[in-house]
């Protein structure tokens, strides 16, 4: 998988911030998992500190959907784990409201991701809980 540079995973971890706020609960687990993604692309980088910066750009923002920009350039393999990151922080609750579902339909339009591969995920990830 190639690998994103620091500044489109603090863009994505503020698009996964978002997520996670959507419900207005934003809990450890969920700061957890993001966490992983940041680990993820980013594993010699201090996680804490790009979780913050991170959080102040989804405080500041409301033009946050324009991080799709920066997903949308991508492959399709970094599309589909950015994809998978997202559900699994919108669904450690345990519960997806129509906010969160609408928010996955809306980012997987701007970057063109397939709908059905999107819902393909998402119960790939309810059914391995």
């Amino acid at each position: 998988m190639n690998k994103l540079d620091k500044e489109s995973v603090i863009g994505i971890s503020a698009l996964l911030v978002h997520a996670a706020n959507i419900d207005e609960i934003y809990s450890d687990h969920e700061k957890d998992l993001i966490k992983d993604f940041i680990k993820s692309y980013l594993n010699n980088e201090d996680t804490n500190k790009i979780l913050k910066k991170a959080e102040e750009i989804e405080n500041n923002s409301n033009q946050l959907l324009n991080y799709t920009n920066i997903i949308k350039q991508n492959s399709i393999d970094i599309k589909k784990d950015i994809i998978e990151h997202l559900w699994k922080v919108i669904i450690s609750d345990n519960s997806v409201d129509q906010y969160e579902s609408n928010l996955m339909r809306r980012i997987c339009g701007l970057i063109y991701f397939p709908d059905k591969e999107c819902a393909e995920i998402k119960l790939k990830l309810i059914n391995s809980k």
